[in-house]
């Protein structure tokens, strides 16, 4: 089984995505990491080559294909990027078999938790000011709400405001047991019903 997990940029998906992994025993894949080895490059620099976002994630989405069909994936975690249930990431993981979680959190939890790296990908340490605080903050609400149609795409929306990062994937493992026990039970019911027929 593969678990798809997407949501706003420092929402958690990364730190939860490895424990989620080691909880379900498969591997944990950054689709941000898998892009940057499969283009030799990083993230924002491969986004310069690009006049559009869109373009952009046509393009980075040869990465997510790419991860696909490596034999590795087919039972894995993997964190896709805030847009990872738009354009070509979309097209992707539509024909894959997978189960997707969207995950999110307070706009406060999020901003303590935002990190900032260079153009080549390196983390930088920062201090924000009380003003810088407050513009990050509108920024990740803005985006909570840009990408809000976008999740209703997923298969699960788990809140995970309030949770420490292993408390929230077992909250997500347990959601995806059950998830996946009722689409099995519905698959059986539809079977029954085409018999009848």
């Amino acid at each position: 089984m593969r678990v798809f997990l997407t949501g706003v940029g420092c929402v958690g998906k990364t730190t939860v995505g490895r424990m989620l992994s080691e909880l379900l025993d498969v591997p944990f894949f950054d689709l941000d990491e898998e892009i940057e080895g499969f283009f030799g490059t990083s993230i924002e620099q491969l986004q310069s080559r690009f006049k559009t976002i869109h373009s952009y994630r046509d393009e980075a989405a040869k990465a997510l294909v790419h991860l696909l069909k490596r034999p590795e994936s087919r039972h894995s975690v993997i964190a896709l990027p805030p847009s990872g249930l738009m354009g070509g990431y979309l097209r992707a993981v539509k024909i894959s078999f997978g189960v997707i979680v969207a995950l999110s959190d307070k706009p406060e939890n999020i901003l303590e938790r935002i990190v900032f790296y260079d153009i080549d990908s390196k983390l930088i340490e920062k201090c924000l000011t009380s003003s810088e605080k407050r513009w990050y903050l509108r920024e990740i609400k803005k985006d909570i709400t840009y990408f809000r149609k976008t999740y209703d795409r997923a298969h699960l929306r788990m809140d995970i405001s309030g949770l420490d990062p292993n408390q929230a994937a077992l909250c997500v493992k347990q959601a995806i047991e059950l998830f996946e026990s009722q689409r099995k039970e519905h698959g059986k019911s539809e079977q029954k019903d085409g018999q009848k027929r």
